[in-house]
């Protein structure tokens, strides 16, 4: 780093440098004789000999040892004549020892034209030193890959090292004596010059202070990071300001490269928990957007297939033939009229092939569009309209990616830009496609599962008998209601046995689906027959043992209850079912404590009986443990509302069947099947 030239002026007006001082330059003047004649202080301090020692004093004599001496005197004679001389010679101190110095000579003349001798000493020692950081200074500044600049008190640049004159783009002559503004305008220079001022003025350094902005050995903006130091000398005085700045671009680059990796594993690690909680088609399209908005997109839309949601055979798309398609899910990461672009969710929407969503569909691949234009638009949306608010909210960039599952196309993920200005490039299509794909399989479970549930809810509903609203002497309710998830085996029945006799059932099959309804109508079917036989509760609970006992691994809860009206009594047996509850005319009610027994299927177990009187008015409740069962309570307190609610159960046993359940099991886990029955006076 090279200074420049001061006018004459400027010396005039500079304040001295240190080097100088720091090197201790003393000088001492011989007269023709070789005596000394001047002798100053630097000296004194430089070997110890006073100026009232010294002076008049031969120096060869005083100053050097007798084996050196010959070698002084021919310097001094060579000098004399004029010559100059320059090196390191030794010379005694005052203490005996010798020290090395190193000496500037020069002949002068006083006005009689005798000639004297000068001489610049100073200890070389210190000269070696002060070489050695002078010379490893050079060497990094010049050698360093960060760029190095130093500026006077006016922010006005005096010199750059050549890692900078790389970074600016051109050399040190273009920018000496110049300030920032004028050789970078394409940087921030205010932020820069306020720094710069800040430091001189606080003497405190600044450290990696950001720039993003352009020098003339770039066309595009890059990152640089700036450090800024005041330079004083020895003294404390300011001398200016040191800034090294370090091109930091790839590291700000491959920064963002981690950072956004980390995001998309965090992205895959939320999508795992929040996708596919439940087997319900619509809630897991709901996920799937809600986990792409606002991580990877500002907008997402989910759509499939018509024959996904009607749950019969997926019906490939080919050809130019348009689609229906069904929008399960729209999010957006912000307030926004685009939301109203996609297809309204729960619609039915036929696609041309002009749509850029049939070409996803079709080829079963993503589909890119980087940069959005207005012919682009009308292609995505469905209309006009549709194209003008994607086009209001800033829509810039597309994404779609095809939900694929066990080889078949279910639908698309739609996924937009609008407010994040970078467009979607290849490391966003392949989370998005991770995501697709988890997604895809979720849905495709839950399009299976729904077929499933229909199945068995249909097999269950066609199983469950067409219960009469009275007997003879008796009023009667029942309802089904089954679990939002899966279908089980839950069932009652209204059996008559004779005049003024009835049985009631109510069971419950442990398993789901298809198999657990099965097994139901076969135990119903079972019951029916047996209870022509008009059999004791405790005896037909026996003959359904056997039977569940043949039918692999069933095994069902029961309650068979008899009602004998003439009696005025009912009989009851519990194959390890919930006890019933019955209700007095007077409005009290309880829990019926009747042996439990153990489940069908199980065997080995004989089952008891209890008989309960049952006047004019009493209300008898049985149930399955998904009306009382809740997972953040006990089963007692089901019980208890159960039991509360029944003492004011009202004249109507369809009002009061239609209350408990919503009181109770609003949205239940677990099938409910529930019969109330009340004796007529």
């Amino acid at each position: 780093m090279n200074g420049y030239a001061t006018s004459d002026r400027d010396a005039v007006t500079a304040a001295p440098g240190g080097l100088l001082d720091l090197l201790k330059v003393a000088a001492v003047v011989l007269d023709a004789g070789g005596r000394i004649a001047l002798w100053s202080p630097e000296i004194e301090q430089l070997l110890g000999w006073t100026a009232a020692e010294a002076l008049r004093q031969r120096a060869d004599t005083l100053l050097v040892s007798p084996e050196n001496r010959p070698r002084g005197r021919e310097l001094f004679a060579q000098v004399s004549t004029g010559a100059r001389w320059a090196g390191v010679f030794p010379l005694r101190h005052r203490d005996g020892t010798e020290r090395a110095v190193e000496f500037r000579t020069m002949r002068l003349l006083d006005p009689e034209g005798q000639p004297h001798l000068l001489g610049l000493a100073t200890d070389a020692t210190t000269v070696r030193q002060v070489e050695r950081d002078l010379a490893l200074s050079h060497s990094l500044v010049n050698q360093t890959p960060l760029g190095i600049a130093v500026f006077d008190n006016d922010l006005r640049w005096v010199g750059v090292n050549p890692a900078l004159e790389r970074i600016n783009g051109m050399p040190e002559e273009a920018v000496l004596g110049r300030r920032v503004g004028e050789v970078l305008p394409d940087l921030d220079v205010t932020a820069i010059e306020a720094r710069m001022r800040h430091v001189l003025e606080t003497g405190r350094p600044l450290l990696d202070q950001q720039t993003v902005g352009r020098t003339a050995a770039d066309l595009q903006d890059r990152a640089y990071s700036e450090s800024y130091h005041r330079i004083e000398d020895t003294d404390g005085r300011v001398l200016g300001l040191a800034m090294a700045v370090l091109d930091v671009t790839e590291r700000q680059q491959a920064a963002a490269e981690v950072a956004q990796a980390r995001q998309h594993l965090s992205v895959i690690a939320d999508a795992g928990v929040k996708i596919g909680t439940t087997l319900d088609l619509q809630q897991t399209a709901r996920e799937l957007a809600g986990v792409v908005v606002p991580h990877l997109a500002d907008l997402a839309a989910v759509d499939v297939l018509e024959s996904v949601v009607a749950g019969g055979t997926i019906t490939p798309v080919s050809g130019g033939a348009p689609a229906e398609f069904r929008a399960l899910a729209v999010a957006a990461g912000y307030p926004t009229d685009a939301i109203h672009a996609a297809d309204p969710v729960g619609e039915l929407a036929t696609y041309g092939s002009s749509r850029v969503i049939m070409q996803c569909v079709r080829s079963a691949r993503p589909v890119l569009v980087e940069r959005v234009d207005g012919k682009m638009l009308r292609r995505l949306a469905r209309d006009s309209r549709a194209a003008q608010a994607l086009h209001e909210a800033g829509a810039h960039s597309y994404l779609a990616l095809p939900l694929v599952a066990r080889g078949k196309v279910l639908g698309t993920l739609s996924l937009y830009r609008t407010v994040n200005e970078r467009p979607f490039d290849d490391r966003d299509q392949v989370l998005a496609s991770e995501l697709a794909a988890r997604a895809a399989i979720c849905i495709d479970n839950a399009r299976l599962y729904g077929r499933e549930r229909g199945t068995a809810l249909t097999l269950q509903r066609s199983l469950l008998p067409s219960t009469p609203a009275e007997r003879e002497g008796l009023d009667i309710a029942a309802r089904y209601r089954p679990a939002l998830s899966e279908v089980g085996g839950d069932w009652y029945d209204v059996l008559p046995l004779g005049p003024r006799r009835t049985a009631l059932v109510v069971g419950d099959v442990m398993g789901k689906g298809v198999q657990a309804a099965a097994i139901m109508g076969q135990l119903s079917t079972a019951t029916r027959a047996l209870a022509r036989l008009d059999l004791p509760p405790a005896e037909l609970l026996r003959h359904l043992d056997d039977i569940a006992g043949s039918l692999g691994d069933a095994i069902a809860t029961c309650v068979y209850a008899v009602c004998d009206l003439e009696r005025g009594t009912c009989e009851l047996s519990s194959a390890g079912h919930l006890p019933p509850v019955l209700a007095g005319a007077d409005d009290s009610a309880k829990l019926l404590d009747v042996p439990g027994g153990v489940p069908l299927g199980v065997g080995g177990v004989e089952f008891g009986t209890v008989e309960v009187d049952l006047p004019p008015g009493s209300l008898l409740a049985l149930y399955t443990d998904g009306l009382v069962e809740n997972r953040a309570e006990p089963i007692d307190t089901g019980l208890d509302t159960l039991t509360r609610l029944l003492e004011n159960a009202g004249p109507s046993l369809q009002r009061a069947s239609d209350s408990l359940l919503s009181a109770l099991s609003p949205e239940p886990d677990d099938d409910v099947a529930l019969l109330l029955v009340r004796t007529r006076a």
